[in-house]
């Protein structure tokens, strides 16, 4: 059986905020910690039937890409719902929901 383990280092400051976040992966080309600004990370506990969930960011992590970070998220969960699914009328809905999200957050989907 193949495995592939993912680390995420997060370092706090002194009021623990997250500073920096950086992520790797024993499975992806790029061997390097990889920085990134925002995490969402969700686990279905299977014996307790409800969600885990870690949600990070760094305290520089400018709005405007945030806003588009939950744009996106929104975005392939409906993805990742579909494809475990198949429920495809409830994923149009959520299409519609995402654009009149990015319509009120300003955030720019053509490009």
């Amino acid at each position: 059986m193949k495995q592939a383990e993912i680390k995420i280092t997060v370092e706090l400051d002194d009021h623990n905020v997250p500073e920096n976040i950086l992520w790797e992966s024993t499975d992806a080309e790029n061997k390097e910690k990889v920085p990134v600004k925002s995490m969402m990370l969700a686990l279905w506990d299977h014996n307790y039937k409800n969600s885990m969930r870690i949600d990070l960011w760094t305290k520089d992590m400018p709005v405007d890409e945030m806003k588009r970070f939950f744009y996106e998220t929104l975005q392939t969960m409906g993805d990742s719902f579909l494809k475990a699914t198949g429920e495809t009328l409830i994923i149009e809905d959520l299409r519609d929901y995402c654009a009149h999200f990015a319509d009120k957050m300003g955030i720019n989907t053509k490009g």
